[in-house]
């Protein structure tokens, strides 16, 4: 939590102190807040190949000098297959030394994505520059291209040095930051920005400011203030639908989920005479219900069967974690609680709040059934789509009881089937 927003204060230090312009200042600024919007679309495959949680492996692998091929080879080791047998592990272990270019592939594949993000929404060619090399290395033997040097882009060179920085810090403090620093100039970074950050060893205050719980604030101020972007109601539903894919791009099960259950609700919503107003809100609550499964491994999500007592644990948080996600973004707080209750029921049953009907208003019903249509009539990874006669067949039977009859009725005129 807060990688991010640490890292983007690390790297407009740096920007600040070399001297950037407000030009490559404002890029440098949302290629640090946008640099890991990629990193779902790698999950399912890191999750595949490592056997473990993929969020916990990420987070342990950013410590892991790449270049040290005993030490990586040490770490994958003890982050395979976690928690089972020695021979699963082993086995493991094995079926990532043998995939080819395995590093280059994941890396290419999350920086490719989150550069063509930030070009999707307008972002500077810098921004999508940065995002793109983000883990170049200054000695060449980083990737995607192998760059090396100053045919790394300036701003991605920052934005690998903030974001090294940044997870050193937060899990070992600044003496094991400042070691790093040093013992990757000029192999992973540019020996110039390593001597600004050193310079910075003995600001205690600053380094202080880093742990603080909550950042935004400091982020927010970092901002420049001449080239601040603003959009209109369609620029906030591509942000929505932008995010929408960065959410669906975790599992290969939830390709373009969010979407289709943000086309239905609004479908169904329509259907029963909302006014634009609900329509908006909900539309955006569609597109972004399942920001919180970000935070679920992939161990899970992509399980192909039952999921046992602490797996069920923490899915059924997600959609609580939406919530706590979508009510700090003041654009998305009118449609946050909407959000969050894709999962309840009229009669208490659901997740995670156990609310009850009356408090479930038109657009969370709506939300609720589009969801459970949605999921019924796709692939899973615990079977296959159903037919609608099927899907119809189960949603029927909580009609008037768990779900809303008038919303129920709504979705079979939106599908336009007599099943």
């Amino acid at each position: 939590m807060g990688h991010t927003m640490r890292s983007c204060l690390i790297g407009m230090r740096m920007g600040r102190e070399i001297g950037l312009g407000t030009e490559d200042l404002s890029a440098l600024y949302y290629a640090l807040l946008l640099k890991d919007a990629g990193c779902s679309g790698n999950a399912s495959r890191m999750a595949a190949l490592f056997g473990s949680d993929d969020n916990e492996v990420k987070a342990r692998m950013k410590l892991v000098d790449w270049h040290q091929r005993l030490r990586l080879a040490y770490h994958t080791a003890k982050n395979v297959a976690r928690g089972q047998s020695l021979f699963k592990r082993v086995k493991q272990f094995f079926a990532i030394a043998r995939t080819e270019h395995m590093t280059r592939d994941l890396i290419t594949l999350r920086c490719e994505r989150g550069a063509a993000i930030a070009k999707r929404l307008g972002f500077p060619a810098p921004t999508a520059r940065a995002i793109r090399s983000l883990d170049e290395h200054w000695s060449g033997l980083g990737y995607s291209e192998g760059l090396s040097g100053e045919d790394i882009p300036l701003l991605a060179r920052i934005a690998n040095l903030s974001q090294t920085v940044e997870a050193f810090h937060a899990a070992e403090g600044v003496n094991a930051a400042m070691a790093m620093v040093r013992d990757r100039r000029e192999s992973w970074f540019d020996p110039a920005l390593v001597d600004v950050v050193l310079s910075w060893r003995n600001d205690h205050a600053w380094w202080n400011e880093l742990r603080r719980d909550d950042v935004t604030a400091l982020v927010l101020a970092e901002e420049p203030a001449d080239r601040v972007r603003f959009v209109d109601d369609d620029g906030l539903n591509e942000v929505a639908r932008a995010f929408a894919d960065i959410i669906d791009a975790k599992s290969p099960f939830t390709f373009e989920h969010s979407r289709r259950v943000a086309d239905y609700a609004v479908a169904m919503g329509r259907a029963q005479s909302f006014n634009e107003e609900q329509l908006r809100r909900l539309y955006r609550a569609g597109l972004l219900h399942d920001i919180g499964k970000l935070g679920v491994s992939n161990r899970i999500l992509d399980k192909p069967g039952p999921l046992d007592a602490a797996e069920r644990e923490a899915m059924e948080r997600h959609p609580a974690n939406s919530f706590s996600i979508l009510e700090r973004v003041s654009a998305f707080r009118d449609f946050a609680w909407t959000a969050a209750l894709h999962h309840e029921k009229l009669d208490g049953s659901g997740y995670p709040y156990g609310v009850t009907g009356d408090k479930l208003d038109g657009n969370a019903r709506c939300l609720v059934v589009a969801d459970i249509y949605d999921a019924l009539t796709t692939d899973r990874p615990y079977r296959a789509g159903m037919t609608n006669e099927a899907a119809f067949a189960l949603i029927d039977a909580d009609r008037g009881t768990r779900l809303c009859e008038t919303t129920v009725d709504a979705l079979r005129e939106v599908v336009g089937r007599n099943v």
